[in-house]
């Protein structure tokens, strides 16, 4: 089980009212959130391995360089283009400080936490898939992480609705029957149709439905930048425009929407635990932060 982490405890901080704090009236809402949501999900998928993905950058300078407008919108601070620091991402203000207490608790757990530098989340779940020798459930609220979904190497992304309690399986079948492509071809769809929380521009006058329909008729974006080129093909003179015009959006667009398959990855355990690493830690940031049952319920599930 692959965790996108950042998507579950952004989640976990606007699902859990603020209400919930530490001692000292600190908010941690988005700890105790997912605390929950991984209590829920072992309980109910029961994972041999788990692994918490990190994004150790959010915004990759490699992304940017290719698509300037890539989560522009989302930057609170840029980082000099010749400096390694990630830029620093826009992020609710009682939310900042829970990011080190959550590392701090998944490390005492003995829960694996990967980030790697110049590497989203995302680039870090797709190479732990594209190395999987089994079935692997990747746990997110991102739909980008569709592309991953492969019927074959058993590999399949649980979306949230609600919470962690209701999940929606995403499998082959459904990407065919909401969107008319496979895991791959999910790439094609989210690069025309665009995507603003993403700063991805997409072909103009091409959105979700008309991508569908054209990757229908010619298979993937190659075929379709090929039947630009044909005046035979069955292309609208609007569509040949448009698609013609976006040609350098097009040629770079690819990698940046698909997610990396060969990051370099640490050499850690990725085995659920079943007692913590560090108990004298864990009990003594439950004490400082006021984790309480949420974390006796982690740790009871994960004994079981």
């Amino acid at each position: 089980m692959l965790l996108d982490t950042a998507s579950l405890y952004f989640r976990a901080y606007f699902g859990v009212p603020e209400s919930v704090k530490a001692p000292d009236g600190t908010p941690v809402n988005a700890v105790r959130g997912l605390l929950e949501f991984i209590t829920r999900l072992v309980q109910d998928h029961r994972p041999d391995d788990l692994v918490a993905c990190m994004d150790a950058d959010w915004r990759p300078h490699w992304r940017v360089e290719l698509i300037p407008s890539y989560k522009a919108h989302r930057v609170a601070q840029e980082s000099p283009q010749v400096s390694a620091a990630p830029d620093v991402e826009e992020t609710p203000d009682t939310l900042s400080p829970q990011v080190p207490v959550i590392e701090e608790v998944l490390d005492a757990l003995g829960i694996a936490r990967v980030g790697v530098a110049a590497y989203e989340a995302d680039d870090v779940i797709g190479t732990y898939a594209a190395r999987a020798t089994g079935p692997v459930d990747i746990v997110t609220g991102d739909r980008d992480l569709f592309q991953l979904v492969d019927d074959a190497r058993g590999i399949r992304v649980l979306y949230p609705l609600k919470g962690v309690g209701t999940l929606q399986m995403t499998d082959e079948a459904l990407l065919r029957e909401k969107y008319g492509v496979n895991g791959p071809g999910y790439v094609d769809l989210a690069l025309l149709r665009g995507d603003p929380s993403d700063g991805l521009p997409g072909v103009p006058g091409i959105g979700e439905k008309t991508a569908a329909k054209l990757l229908d008729a010619f298979g993937d974006l190659a075929g379709i930048m090929a039947a630009v080129d044909d005046p035979k093909s069955k292309l609208t003179p609007s569509q040949r425009k448009r698609l013609d015009e976006a040609r350098p959006y097009v040629a770079v667009a690819p990698t940046v929407v698909r997610v990396a398959s060969d990051v370099p990855l640490p050499d850690v355990d990725v085995a659920l635990p079943h007692a913590p690493r560090d108990r004298a830690a864990l009990d003594a940031l439950a004490a400082r932060w006021g984790l309480g049952g949420s974390l006796g319920r982690l740790l009871t599930t994960l004994e079981a």
